[in-house]
């Protein structure tokens, strides 16, 4: 159900269109949105990719005016990635379009099931967030 559930949600956002940000710089945006101020080496690792094609990517991305690239002042070698004024509007806007396409869908649901996956959802963002800020992703570091 986890997976229908993922893919009929990709299909959904699908409908507010990413242009012109591939699925690739789009997940670029949303690291650097979360992690201001990151090098290349951490985004690249962070993408599990290799420095150059991740360089190419914030290359792309800053020619669209959705970066900024700025040399840190302690190690003049190392630049620092933010998110653009323009980046931050274009996330808030594919958001915006995204979950007006998500409530379409709720709209059709009886109160009763919205309800069950709100207080759902609330469950599962909780625990993630526990999981991916407390590197406990690995279930077999669990005890039962």
């Amino acid at each position: 159900m986890t997976t229908t559930a993922a893919e009929l949600l990709e299909v959904v956002w699908g409908r507010a269109s990413t242009a012109p940000a591939s699925a690739s710089q789009l997940r670029v945006l949303h690291i650097l949105e979360h992690n201001d101020g990151i090098n290349l080496r951490s985004l690249a690792e962070s993408l599990a990719s290799t420095p150059p094609s991740t360089s190419r990517l914030c290359d792309r991305l800053h020619a669209a005016g959705f970066i900024e690239r700025a040399v840190n002042a302690e190690s003049k070698r190392e630049v620092r990635l933010h998110l653009s004024g323009r980046g931050r509007t274009f996330l808030a806007e594919l958001r915006a379009r995204r979950e007006r396409e998500v409530r379409r869908v709720l709209a059709d649901m009886p109160a009763a099931k919205r309800i069950a996956l709100l207080e759902g959802l609330e469950a599962f963002c909780a625990t993630a967030s526990t999981q991916i800020h407390h590197g406990a992703s690995d279930p077999s570091s669990r005890t039962a």
